[in-house]
């Protein structure tokens, strides 16, 4: 698991991790900003987001859509905006290197001169209606909605989606944007890797003609913050669907601190898998669901544990939660046996050693040297990241179950048809969700 780099730092802040694998023609330039929808405020949310489509409309010296040149020099590329952290990538032929640090470097140092009302309002627009896509028109696509806003008090950053309020990209001014992209979008706050058929000295020097002259600024402050529940919120969101469909959400711990790890292979164990528990249970013998799935939702500030469970037609919620919650007490009382341990990290050790086997994209060797880069200031934190989870014994699981996993402490949502109430968990409030 050891992965070789070297890691320098320009004059501006700028972080340059270097990797070489000459297996193949090929590179990887991978670059994260520090910045996330969790870096917004309420009432000007989705902020980060709509960023992550204005750096691909145009920069001062090349103020045209971005993904035409790198796509002629054979180039996929791509990015994305979550909570916690922008990025942007291309795996592209070694002999096009210098395109994609030029081009990555005009939109990081030049974006706002090529910055229009025009670009601005119309990219609002794409949101916009990506948003309505992929939430508001999508079965069961609100449900994320409700239960981060039940989940986390509306003060919390982590209390709206990354891709924002209507009300506040509709309210959102130009001057405002332009001032959240100054704030984030330099380079002491940002971290770029490449990864490849490169050698590392001469792609330093590269690196630093394009990106060196670009002005640094202030380091973001941390934020800080907590949440927790003092009882169940049982919710309720009658959707254009055919089946209802069962949410339960806890709060769990940040990604990389004690009981991460043990919290997503409870995932696994539990939920996840024709031999976890619930679907053993509920899609295989009681037949009273068609799919049941469970994610350790890991941010930098905070996590959550959601367990989802669709009713097979015919079949209720409430019998769903019954046997959820007969599972669930039984491995709270019992806690997993030594085959489900030894499984779960044989799960962990697979899914680990498969996201390192491409150079670059979504997930690769060159995210991850930037995801420890950012989140822990350690590109190198492979092996001990493995080693979060091969220490993990039987009694870690169950104590981190015990912890979390609380009835008295959980957001429990029911989706249910239109029209359709009745079919929900019993006391379920309307969520406020549009």
């Amino acid at each position: 698991m050891n992965i070789p780099f070297t890691q320098h730092t320009l004059d501006n802040g700028l972080r340059v991790i270097l990797h070489e694998d000459r297996r193949l023609p090929m590179v990887a330039v991978n670059l994260w900003y520090h910045v996330g929808s969790k870096n917004e405020r309420l009432g000007r949310t989705g902020f980060a987001h709509l960023f992550e489509h204005l750096m691909f409309e145009g920069s001062q010296h090349y103020d045209k859509g971005y993904f035409h040149p790198l796509q002629e020099a054979g180039a996929s590329l791509n990015g994305s905006t979550n909570p916690d952290r922008t990025n942007y990538w291309e795996v592209l032929p070694t002999n096009a290197l210098d395109l994609a640090l030029w081009m990555e470097s005009d939109r990081m140092g030049y974006l706002l001169p090529a910055l229009t009302i025009q670009k601005f309002e119309n990219q609002r627009d794409v949101v916009l209606n990506e948003r309505r896509q992929n939430y508001e028109n999508r079965p069961y696509g609100l449900a994320t909605m409700a239960i981060t806003a039940a989940l986390f008090p509306s003060d919390h950053p982590y209390h709206w989606l990354t891709i924002g309020e209507t009300a506040d990209l509709k309210a959102a001014t130009f001057d405002e944007v332009r001032a959240f992209f100054q704030t984030y979008y330099h380079p002491s706050n940002a971290s770029l890797v490449v990864a490849g058929d490169i050698d590392p000295a001469d792609v330093l020097e590269r690196v630093q003609a394009h990106f060196g002259d670009i002005p640094g600024g202030p380091v973001p402050n941390t934020i800080e913050t907590t949440a927790e529940l003092d009882g169940e919120v049982r919710l309720v969101i009658e959707d254009r669907v055919e089946l209802p469909r069962l949410y339960l959400s806890w709060h769990s711990p940040a990604m990389f601190t004690p009981g991460d790890a043990e919290m997503d292979l409870l995932s696994d164990l539990i939920a996840n898998g024709k031999v976890s528990r619930l679907y053993r249970t509920l899609v295989y013998e009681r037949r009273i669901a068609t799919e049941v799935m469970a994610f350790q939702n890991s941010r930098e500030l905070a996590g959550f544990w959601q367990l989802i469970a669709t009713a097979a037609p015919g079949k209720t919620l409430v019998e769903l939660e019954q046997a959820i919650d007969a599972e669930l007490s039984t491995f709270l009382d019992e806690g997993p046996t030594a085959d489900e341990v030894d499984r779960g990290r044989a799960q962990a050790e697979a899914q680990f050693v498969f996201r390192l086997q491409t150079l670059g994209g979504f997930g690769g060797k060159s995210d991850q040297l930037n995801a420890y880069s950012v989140f822990l200031n350690d590109p190198g934190f492979f092996e001990r990241d493995l080693a979060r989870y091969e220490r993990v014994n039987a009694r870690d699981l169950h104590a981190a179950a015990q912890q979390h996993l609380r009835r008295d402490r959980r957001v429990a949502l029911s989706v249910v048809p239109l029209g359709k109430t009745s079919l929900a968990l019993a006391d379920s409030m309307p969520a406020m969700v549009s």
